[in-house]
């Protein structure tokens, strides 16, 4: 089953030479590329589900189909629509045909409620609201409903070719999408992303991965997210192959799937491969197709054991943010490693490691007021040059926050004028070139691929009666990638762990929820009462370290249970799925 070794210049110039030409054809987004994949491929497998499947002709009609439906509406190029929908067929074909027409669409978590969706909605400028029944409550704003009336009237609508005057004239430079990240602080803010960049990724994807039309691709992931949402699906839409999408990730599910819809190519994140390694011994694990594994966040300490337990031929590890200009891909497949850029290409991707400053949690300066870039394996935050010669790829197109944008950006870094994208991560860099990922500055922290803004999280606590003050933060958990969030709270007798746990459910998806909570008499402050967040982390959640009483969030009972010792070393352990 394994394929004869690629070498890492040949899949770089794959990657090259199929991003090469984008700017030459300015009006063939990635929605114009799939119309003309239908042309070619017709009957082929575009999108697969469990429920559904869709050819890449049934595809581009649906996206017309829908275009034709929000021109109906009075919907037009640069028009925001919020979509709130789980994972299927339907969710892509929705966002893609939008874009065909010029209208942007806000891809909103599904999991999102009440503050959370209101301050979505407000920040994208939505005009409308696209749902599926996962959107429980009315947000204000009109809402076409993804029902069977929704069905029967665009089934009523033509699928052929968008006739000239139907179509607008969308450029590669316009805007298509909105993803919310959390950034390093605050609550999400709505990244934008042209056309130019959607169809960069998807291109550049696809020429790492070298997809074909032999390609299906496993996704699991949300599809709200850059990865799962636009990466993992474009790269096999611009190959002539097809996506297999999933509405969540399932650990006992997962082999049937890759054997039964014939996968060769899995996207992941971290976490899915830890659940999987630590998983029984299943009878398919061994006997299927795939010949890539694609993503982010596969720690080096199960690394190989991982490739070796599932027999997989080849792992393409990268980094990159939705919004940022940073990207790292590790083509050679070395274990842990984020990935480098080889020296023929460094002018393509101008990244810096520069020394931090962990009092201010800005980038150190010196006496002249200029930023130092970091030793062989010294921790800096990472930074990637702001150019406008350097296309998508180096461009930062920023937020529908100015203020947020501003942020971002590091002014006066090795010269004067210079502009540099701030990542807020920090990372090392070995004698060889290759980068690791060492920690998130600031207050964010990320668990299960999700980043987590302590301060929304701290929002919602703080509202619960009886809590007098919190604190929120990350801590370590043995065996898991990133951290878990903890919360340490000060009350008073008119607290109530239920009222604590119905505010967390009803306000937060279910990765920001605090796993283990901390009853203090007083937070420890600053002498400028700013929160000690850092003894706070270091502490961890050790019964025996620690006198005040604490609460872990046992998932399996949906209960609250007191954290004693034996729990503890359960937990630190990994025998407990968090």
């Amino acid at each position: 089953m394994p394929a004869e070794p690629v070498s890492a210049n040949r899949l770089w110039l794959a990657a090259l030479q199929a991003t090469a030409a984008i700017a030459a054809t300015p009006l063939l987004t990635l929605p114009r590329r799939i119309e003309a994949g239908a042309l070619a491929h017709g009957e082929a497998r575009a999108i697969l589900s469990v429920e559904a499947c869709l050819s890449y002709g049934e595809l581009a009609a649906h996206m017309r189909r829908t275009a034709r439906f929000a021109k109906a509406q009075g919907w037009g190029k640069g028009d925001v629509i919020a979509l709130h929908m789980q994972n299927g067929p339907d969710y892509l074909a929705t966002w893609l045909g939008l874009a065909r027409v010029g209208i942007v669409t806000a891809l909103l978590n599904p999991q999102l409620a009440a503050a959370g969706l209101d301050h979505g909605l407000r920040v994208s400028g939505a005009r409308a609201v696209i749902a599926d029944a996962s959107l429980g409550t009315e947000p204000g704003l009109p809402v076409i409903r993804l029902d069977a009336a929704w069905r029967a009237a665009l089934n009523g609508l033509s699928g052929a070719a968008l006739e000239e005057a139907e179509a607008e004239t969308v450029t590669l430079g316009d805007p298509a999408l909105l993803i919310f990240t959390s950034g390093t602080t605050g609550m999400p803010k709505a990244a934008r992303l042209s056309h130019h960049r959607i169809l960069t990724w998807s291109l550049w994807f696809a020429g790492l991965s070298q997809a074909g039309a032999s390609d299906r691709l496993y996704d699991p992931l949300p599809l709200f997210h850059s990865v799962g949402g636009v990466v993992a699906p474009g790269a096999m839409l611009v190959s002539g192959g097809a996506v297999m999408l999933r509405d969540k990730f399932s650990v006992s599910q997962f082999w049937d799937d890759i054997v039964r819809f014939e996968c060769t190519i899995f996207q992941y994140i971290g976490d899915l491969c830890r659940y999987l390694l630590n998983a029984p011994p299943h009878p398919l694990e061994r006997a299927h197709r795939l010949r890539l594994a694609c993503g982010n966040g596969l720690s080096g300490a199960i690394w190989e054991a991982f490739v070796a337990r599932f027999a997989l031929p080849r792992i393409l590890e990268f980094y990159a943010a939705t919004e940022g200009n940073v990207s790292l891909y590790n083509v050679e497949g070395k274990p842990g490693a984020l990935g480098r850029i080889p020296g023929f290409l460094a002018h393509g991707f101008p990244l810096a490691l520069v020394r931090h400053d962990a009092a201010t949690g800005a980038p150190w300066r010196d006496a002249d007021g200029f930023c130092r870039r970091c030793a062989t394996d010294e921790p800096g935050e990472a930074l990637g040059l702001v150019s406008a010669g350097r296309g998508a790829t180096g461009a930062f197109e920023g937020y529908t926050d100015p203020e947020a944008t501003s942020r971002k950006l590091l002014r006066d870094v090795f010269a004067p004028g210079d502009v540099w994208f701030r990542t807020g991560d920090l990372m090392r860099a070995d004698a060889q070139g290759y980068h690791y990922f060492v920690d998130r500055i600031g207050d964010t922290f990320r668990w299960h691929g999700e980043n987590v803004a302590t301060t929304e999280v701290a929002r919602v606590i703080g509202a619960v009666a009886g809590v007098k003050d919190c604190a929120v933060y990350g801590v370590t958990v043995p065996g898991h990638d990133g951290r878990a969030g903890m919360a340490a709270l000060v009350v008073s007798d008119a607290f109530a762990m239920a009222d604590l746990t119905a505010a967390l459910a009803a306000h937060l998806p279910a990765y920001a929820r605090p796993l283990f909570v901390r009853i203090m008499p007083a937070l420890p402050l600053t002498q400028t009462f700013k929160q000690q967040k850092t003894a706070l982390m270091n502490e961890g959640f050790d019964p025996r370290l620690i006198a005040d009483p604490l609460w872990f969030w046992k998932a399996d009972a949906g209960q609250w249970q007191a954290l004693d010792a034996h729990l503890h070393d359960a937990i630190s352990k990994d025998r407990l799925r968090l």
